[in-house]
């Protein structure tokens, strides 16, 4: 039950990497590493300018300097409608308790659809780029088109999806 081609057009496999200019790839460095447990991992030595690349969560990051850094946008309020990325967690308590410790200004936020909630808490990097981190494993993933329904969750997903053909097995052998 894979993809087709008219399904995936560019025969796409993952997400790769994001990459993000910043205003000191010291400090945004330190941040993506020890608020976000990201780590450091080799970036080819052919490139003729500042950066860093990190890996976690089955994604890199790629840290790009500025090459003028006073003139990036200034880092303005807390907006979750604002372009973010986003990561699951284990424990929203957990989250809020760790960023209070690390004095990082957050906003909360609360989805709720269909008698599920989502809790999200939103903050910026130091160059001003968002980060979210929520519960979204909870919320299901539904189409708009056909019945399937997958959780965000990986291993959800996989035993769904392994349910939906042993499922179809079922209706075939019968």
């Amino acid at each position: 039950m894979g993809m087709g081609m008219e399904d995936n057009p560019l025969q796409l496999k993952s997400l790769n990497h994001i990459s993000l200019v910043c205003r000191s790839v010291g400090k945004s460095l330190d941040f993506y590493q020890h608020v976000l447990g990201f780590f450091p991992i080799r970036r080819p030595g052919s490139f003729d300018f500042d950066g860093a690349w990190l890996y976690g969560y089955g994604i890199g990051i790629h840290l790009l300097q500025s090459e003028d850094p006073e003139i990036m946008p200034k880092i303005c309020e807390i907006n979750p409608k604002d372009n973010h990325i986003s990561f699951q967690c284990e424990s929203m308590m957990t989250v809020e308790k760790k960023l209070m410790e690390m004095e990082i200004e957050y906003v909360k936020g609360r989805v709720e659809e269909g008698g599920i909630y989502v809790d999200q808490i939103f903050f910026h990097d130091p160059n001003g780029s968002m980060i979210e981190i929520c519960n979204c494993d909870n919320l299901p993933v539904v189409p708009l088109a056909g019945e399937t329904i997958r959780s965000c969750s990986l291993i959800n997903c996989t035993i769904q999806q392994q349910k939906q053909e042993q499922s179809l097995l079922n209706q075939l052998c019968n």
